[in-house]
């Protein structure tokens, strides 16, 4: 059984978290108040995609479906920062768009062999030794680890290629790119032979080539999920001149014409833009046709204002020509199709700021926000100047003036999580 083609997936990567700072103080024999020497926390490791020509295929990524960076380590005493967690690097297909899944944008087109950051690890937090001044000498508080990024990300594996070959089942593409270029796709005498996209590098001449992909048989209503669909024709999107192939023999008691205009027909449905890709008529199977079928198609063609060639993949027949203006049409027109990144993440330290502020039944303000719960079960409120730390957090964050601004009055109950205050204006 032939390994299934999987060219869309989506998948959650989660960025390490930082590690938090420390809050400690050095000892030493007659020194009789040491100074705080809490560390840093490390950062916490990446989601990077690096772009790999030796996959072609989403298969991995629909199996496993969540990917996780290693967290920093948390600071230690003696100035000890926290190792940094390690980057996780998930290996891509060339050609695989990557968008956020909540908003659709573009994060990164793999369209090279190198890295691409995806998520972004979070900062640690800094030790205790930090906050020490003349007036506070002994710091009981030190800084939480900022969260990783986290997000769904959708993968669409869209070929990179120059030219894309188009056109019924059968009509003999992937016998054309086989005998063309180096790529050996399954030839059969059946509808739907290849059933996942085939690459093959065309050598015109020394350092002179192009890349060509045989995209499977696309049928009528292909636009609309007929058949094989959305899930090829997307890999038409990047190809910079289109081969329309037909057989032109009609060995299949089909009409080429028709053949023709269906399969353009879907391509404007698909993409507007994709169906004025310019694009040159191939006429197969010219060994087995009758001349008067090969004149009424390049009347046709003709008549459409469409370059056409007259070959036959199985004879070679017509192939050095083909190729040869296939070249030459490509130097006049621009490179392939790389997506520019559309999708601008939040800062992962600005993320440490969110809140929300509710009213509950009995009246009470009710505060939600990840990283003052953080802060509130890392410090000891019974200390002063963790208190006063923990306030100015309330204050820099804009949740006070909120809180006034919803018309909060002095006395009136202040809660997060489990932990109550009343308001002081």
């Amino acid at each position: 059984m032939a390994m299934q083609f999987i060219d869309v997936a989506k998948i959650h990567v989660k960025a390490g978290n930082g590690g938090n700072g420390a809050v400690a103080f050095h000892r030493e024999k007659f020194v009789a108040a040491g100074g705080p020497d809490g560390g840093d926390g490390g950062r916490g490791g990446d989601i990077i995609f690096r772009g790999s020509k030796n996959l072609s295929t989403l298969m991995d990524f629909r199996y496993k479906r969540k990917y996780a960076a290693q967290n920093g380590e948390d600071g230690r005493g003696s100035n000890q920062f926290g190792k940094s967690g390690e980057n996780l690097i998930i290996n891509m297909p060339i050609g695989t768009v990557v968008k956020d899944a909540d908003t659709g944008l573009i994060i990164a087109d793999i369209s090279e062999e190198k890295d691409y950051l995806i998520a972004k690890g979070g900062k640690g937090g800094l030790g205790n030794q930090h906050f020490a001044t003349p007036t506070r000498q002994i710091p009981n508080f030190a800084k939480l680890g900022f969260h990783g990024e986290e997000r769904d990300v959708i993968l669409e594996l869209k070929l990179i290629a120059d030219v894309g070959l188009i056109g019924f089942p059968n009509v003999g593409k992937s016998t054309l790119i086989s005998t063309i270029s180096s790529a050996k796709p399954k030839i059969a005498n059946y509808h739907f032979t290849t059933l996942s996209p085939v690459l093959g590098v065309v050598r015109v001449d020394e350092e002179q080539s192009f890349v060509c992909a045989d995209i499977p048989g696309i049928i009528e209503g292909a636009s609309e999920g007929v058949g094989l669909g959305h899930d090829f024709l997307r890999h038409v999107e990047r190809c910079r001149l289109i081969l329309h192939v037909v057989d032109v023999s009609g060995s299949e008691y089909r009409d080429p014409i028709e053949d023709y205009k269906l399969i353009n027909n879907e391509l404007k449905q698909f993409s507007e833009e994709l169906a004025k890709r310019p694009q040159i008529a191939v006429a197969n199977k010219a060994d087995i046709a009758s001349q008067e079928d090969i004149d009424r198609f390049k009347k046709f063609c003709d008549e459409q204002g469409v370059k056409l060639f007259v070959i036959s993949a199985a004879t070679k027949s017509g192939l050095k020509e083909l190729v040869y203006n296939v070249y030459e049409e490509l130097s006049k027109l621009p490179p392939v199709t790389i997506y520019e990144p559309e999708f601008v993440a939040e800062k992962v330290e600005n993320q440490g700021n969110k809140f929300t502020i509710t009213r509950a039944d009995d009246g009470a303000y009710v505060i939600e926000a990840q990283w003052l719960l953080d802060i509130l079960y890392t410090s000891d409120i019974d200390d002063y100047e963790s208190l006063q730390y923990f306030q100015r957090r309330l204050n820099d964050s804009g949740i006070i003036q909120k809180l006034r601004d919803m018309g909060i009055q002095e006395g009136e109950t202040v809660r997060i999580d489990d932990f109550e205050f009343d308001f002081v204006n």
